[in-house]
């Protein structure tokens, strides 16, 4: 009678703020089913629910007695859930923000696959780009991630410009020392270092949904050599995408870095090797479902 039954489901979660809409939750159900595993996935969202960030501690608690396998967590918590946790690896130790926690063994453990997700989606999709001398807006979450990953991919500057300079300068710090110094600088003047940039990243939430409209980058700063990269992939197409594809820009979207980052947080959750081509083929699908309904 029980013949067939999967004998393990793994529960996840994304928390969140205006993440309803994330593909990130059906990628992992998809990913699960194409490899015959039982994935269930559901947003947290601050917006929807009436919860926020504060609340996050007694999310985790929660999440552990009701026997999810972890979360996923995005703005605006990914640094403020390290207190919470038991322990951290190196990787989120180092970028101090974490986007994936697993539960086991009693222990709630931060990880971060942001920073592989973003140099892995760089590396597939612009394969053949310059990056030496790069911009990154934001020194966040997503900015530490992907200024550790692209540092350590070669890049030789990596200016990096936020409003905050106690985080600004906190990050061109941890740099020096994971990495090497100099190589992060604090970025002074934006019109001077993108008229020498190879390339640019937005990490910050500058024309997500539900949060910063525009762009962060004034349009005529940008030139038809450079390449132009968004973290943001909802809506799919942002300003600052939209202004790189009429000055003639190599463009990398956000939902590169989802997919790869949901790639790496597959495997901590369920400790299985996810496959990268049913995760891209879940993309697809998701974003053809997307345009049908347009």
């Amino acid at each position: 009678m029980f013949e067939g039954i999967r004998p393990v489901t793994h529960m996840l979660g994304l928390y969140g703020e205006n993440i309803t809409a994330s593909f990130t939750p059906p990628m992992h159900e998809m990913m699960g089913a194409a490899m015959g595993m039982s994935v269930t996935y559901r947003p947290i969202d601050l917006a929807v629910l009436d919860i926020g960030a504060d609340d996050l501690e007694e999310a985790l608690r929660w999440a552990q007695r009701l026997g999810f396998t972890g979360l996923n967590v995005t703005f605006p918590c990914k640094q403020t859930v390290l207190p919470l946790l038991d322990e951290l690896s190196p990787r989120a130790t180092a970028l101090q923000a974490v986007n994936t926690v697993v539960f086991r063994e009693g222990k709630a453990v931060g990880h971060n696959t942001d920073w592989c997700g973003f140099v892995n989606s760089f590396k597939r999709n612009l394969p053949d780009a310059r990056a030496e001398h790069v911009v990154l807006m934001g020194a966040g979450g997503a900015g530490s991630a992907v200024a550790y990953g692209m540092l350590d991919a070669g890049v030789k500057r990596l200016a990096v410009f936020d409003p905050d300079e106690g985080r600004r300068a906190e990050l061109v710090a941890r740099m020096d020392s994971l990495i090497e110094p100099g190589r992060a600088i604090e970025g002074e003047d934006l019109a001077e270092e993108m008229g020498q940039a190879d390339g640019v990243i937005n990490a910050t939430t500058y024309g997500m949904v539900g949060h910063q409209e525009g762009s962060c980058i004034p349009r005529d700063l940008l030139r038809p050599e450079m390449w132009v990269a968004d973290c943001v992939y909802l809506p799919l197409e942002t300003p600052l995408l939209r202004d790189a594809a009429e000055v003639g820009c190599a463009r990398l979207p956000g939902t590169g870095m989802a997919v790869e980052q949901a790639i790496e947080a597959f495997r901590l959750f369920t400790g299985v090797e996810p496959d990268p081509e049913a995760a891209y083929d879940a993309l697809d699908r998701l974003l053809a479902s997307t345009a049908d309904q347009r």
